[in-house]
């Protein structure tokens, strides 16, 4: 039924979903530590790790299913790895983030020689009907992350580690093992966002993952911390990317404006929600 929803949807539309897509997988996850007071700057880093573990599992065993646990299971991976430096080791969050980030970029490029014998794409065959199962259980998942957020005492927590964490520590409960578990989480959801980047391609590129993990962390706070409002901003975002890809050749605008429009849009709405925020504040 999704897949007969898709194919009779406009290609615009399609487009703004598939765009959507990692944007909203890698928000989600990012979520979790930005409401713990870890705010993740490794998501890109994630993404992209989890682009080339998916690709590499699906061309040695043709399983999407593999392909997509193993993508979950090396994001998360490098997330327990981040978590243990910046928590264990006392090194600084931002930079373990940075460094997850730069790892993830070289080191894909060199399993990717090691494996493939090429540093450029690496190919594996379009696979049908991916966009609508991975919009059906991106949907899923931000449901669930509401509820888990909202309505749980592990959300309860997870927020007052941010807010008052002297409170947690006064009740015999560390802090850090929730910020380590919004870390790991943050690593899932950006696993599963990256194998879409590769499979929906069916083809790994290098530095795939362009900016989307820094994009996530704009719609997280364009989204003022919450899942509904995340949903709203990856849709903002990739409505206007789409637009963006479609205007390229139809108009006389110089083209790096035109590849900058999403970014405008983002920085406009940025200005808008900040203005209102601070309305609703006084």
């Amino acid at each position: 039924m999704n897949d007969i929803l898709l194919n009779n949807m406009p290609p615009f539309l399609r487009s703004v979903l598939a765009i959507m897509t990692p944007l909203l997988f890698a928000a989600t996850g990012g979520l979790f530590p930005a409401l713990a007071g870890t705010l993740n700057i490794a998501l890109e880093g994630l993404l992209l790790a989890g682009a080339f573990s998916a690709l590499t599992v699906f061309h040695f065993t043709g399983s999407v299913l593999a392909a997509v646990a193993a993508a979950a299971c090396v994001s998360m991976i490098l997330s327990a790895l981040h978590a243990f430096t910046a928590f264990r080791l006392r090194a600084n969050l931002f930079i373990t983030g940075l460094a997850v980030n730069l790892f993830s970029a070289g080191f894909c490029v060199v399993l990717s020689d090691r494996f493939f014998n090429t540093r450029g794409v690496v190919t594996a065959g379009n696979i049908p009907g991916l966009l609508s199962r991975y919009v059906f259980f991106g949907l899923i998942l931000l449901l669930i992350s509401w509820v888990i957020i909202g309505k749980t005492p592990f959300g309860y927590r997870l927020r007052a580690c941010d807010k008052s964490s002297e409170a947690l520590v006064s009740l015999g409960i560390n802090p850090q093992s929730y910020q380590t578990a919004a870390l790991l989480i943050s690593g899932f959801f950006c696993g599963i966002g990256g194998s879409f980047l590769s499979l929906n391609l069916g083809a790994f590129v290098p530095g795939m993952s362009a900016g989307k993990g820094w994009i996530a962390l704009v719609i997280i706070f364009l989204g003022v911390r919450k899942p509904q409002g995340i949903l709203a901003a990856a849709l903002v975002f990739a409505f206007a990317e789409a637009f963006s890809n479609r205007a390229q050749g139809f108009w006389n605008i110089p083209a790096d404006f035109i590849l900058a429009f999403p970014y405008i849009c983002t920085l406009i709405a940025m200005i808008i929600v900040s203005v209102l925020m601070t309305k609703q504040n006084k």
